[in-house]
């Protein structure tokens, strides 16, 4: 957090109106290749989610989210009716509260314990997923990356808690 927790700006930044849920769960086995949803998944400490490409990295973007209110906004920036999850190519879809203040904060999902490392900024491929503009449609809405700070079990409808909130 950029500011000092005792700080005012600080402890507003910390506060949330309520924990988030997981509403979507994807996995990509290789590049290029669609995304699968599943139930559930094993999230690996210091990597990824088991059966993700992302696995094996170093972990700074072991898992990405994106925010569930974003992409009504994603569809209608690009023109669409609907977006489907799998589309933006991010692992977790979660309701509930804004991504944006889980940067630098750990966080816990089922029995997982992950960290915010910084923006999901949407790669070029949005062009191709969203048509021309996809790319800009996603800007500001493209979610966040965390690492996986202790592993565990993830699934849809666990609840995403901060950890100094829990």
């Amino acid at each position: 957090m950029p500011f000092p927790a005792d700080s005012a700006l600080g402890a507003l930044m910390a506060t949330l109106p309520r924990p988030g849920r997981v509403q979507w769960l994807g996995l990509r086995t290789a590049r290029d290749v669609p995304m699968r949803e599943v139930g559930a998944a094993e999230a690996v400490a210091g990597k990824g989610l088991l059966g993700d490409r992302y696995a094996s990295a170093s972990g700074k973007r072991g898992i990405t989210l994106v925010q569930a209110e974003h992409l009504p906004a994603i569809a209608a920036l690009a023109g669409l009716e609907s977006v489907q999850p799998a589309t933006l190519r991010r692992n977790l879809v979660v309701s509930g509260l804004p991504l944006v203040a889980l940067k630098g904060r750990r966080f816990r999902i089922g029995e997982a314990v992950f960290e915010g490392t910084g923006d999901c900024d949407p790669c070029s491929r949005m062009e191709a997923a969203l048509g021309p503009g996809g790319y800009n449609a996603m800007r500001g809405h493209g979610g966040l990356c965390a690492r996986i700070v202790s592993g565990g079990r993830i699934a849809v409808g666990d609840l995403l808690v901060p950890e100094d909130a829990a």
